[in-house]
């Protein structure tokens, strides 16, 4: 399905603020409340929209931060991925194409906990090998994470 412009600033209004009231997008859009409305709920049941999140503060997050490179032994994702879903500074892990097989994002409150868990992450059967990228200053989060 093709989202028309409307569709893409109503986005945009609810990525800044999804707890805005319909009658405030309405009146942000020019539109009919109903219209606003009747949009989210096309939006929604479509799956464009698949939720509404909260997200926190940089302040409400652990302080420290990393992603790590995972390369992996062929046919062992099952296995790594059930490793890594089971430590819970691992927040996200996404495939990757090139020289690694896996991204992960990890936080932590102390180093000592990042070093463990990072640790943990290369002594997974299946990992060949990995490369972790402490994250120092966001510069740019345009997904207001």
């Amino acid at each position: 399905m093709q989202n028309d412009e409307i569709d893409q600033q109503l986005i945009a209004l609810l990525r800044e603020n999804a707890r805005r009231p319909v009658a405030d997008l309405a009146r942000r859009l020019g539109l009919a409340r109903t219209t606003v409305q009747a949009r989210l709920e096309k939006l929604e049941t479509t799956g464009v929209i698949t939720g509404y999140t909260l997200r926190t503060s940089q302040t409400a997050r652990p302080p420290l931060q990393a992603t790590v490179l995972i390369s992996i032994e062929p046919r062992s994702g099952p296995e790594v991925l059930a490793r890594l879903r089971s430590l819970p500074g691992v927040e996200i892990v996404h495939t990757t194409s090139g020289r690694f097989d896996l991204l992960a994002q990890v936080v932590a409150h102390t180093t000592s906990e990042l070093d463990e868990t990072i640790d943990r992450i290369g002594e997974a059967r299946g990992v060949r090998s990995s490369e972790s990228l402490i994250h120092l200053a966001t510069k740019l989060d345009r997904a207001g994470h």
